[in-house]
């Protein structure tokens, strides 16, 4: 039986199910990994392509789009990684993505999770980015010390303050 082909009673053969446009089954978690069936996906080229196929549709839900095809997917937290930070000419912070697209920093969504990774929000503030640790190292090479333990963000001759502060990133123990 071809795989395309359902069995004559109308249902999946025992231990699998169908998967649909609605319910592809394909997850990307908190850590930016993505899974298909609680398996993980593993081959580069297919993350890479998920990667830059990931779009965020009008009303907000997660979507793979490849040429004419297409299906929801489950995201647990960020949609995308930084992965590089670079200043302009123009001296202002430009991110590039996970998905290949870059984009200005948006400073006053930078957030610091939990477990010590830089946040952002990208898509014109609809959706979440996770930094790399690469870009996370980049991006701190920009912050400097300004008043009252704030941080500043400095590119050229430009500083701004960024909503993150030094005791952020050096918890009390």
């Amino acid at each position: 039986m071809r795989g395309d082909m359902q069995p004559p009673s109308g249902r999946p053969p025992p231990g699998k199910r169908w998967h649909t446009r609605e319910d592809s089954g394909i997850r990307l978690d908190a850590t930016l990994r993505w899974w298909h069936d609680d398996e993980p996906i593993e081959h580069p080229k297919i993350i890479e392509l998920f990667n830059a196929s990931l779009v965020l549709d009008d009303d907000g839900r997660y979507q793979l789009r490849i040429a004419s095809d297409w299906c929801y997917v489950q995201v647990e937290d960020a949609a995308y990684e930084v992965r590089t930070v670079d200043v302009t000419p123009d001296e202002r912070v430009s991110l590039r993505l996970s998905d290949r697209t870059a984009e200005a920093l948006d400073p006053t969504s930078l957030q610091l999770s939990p477990d010590g990774v830089l946040t952002c929000r990208v898509k014109q503030g609809r959706a979440k980015a996770r930094f790399s640790r690469d870009a996370q190292y980049q991006f701190g090479e920009l912050l400097e010390e300004g008043p009252e333990g704030r941080l500043m963000l400095r590119t050229g001759l430009r500083h701004l303050e960024v909503p993150l502060s030094l005791d952020a990133f050096h918890p009390a123990s």
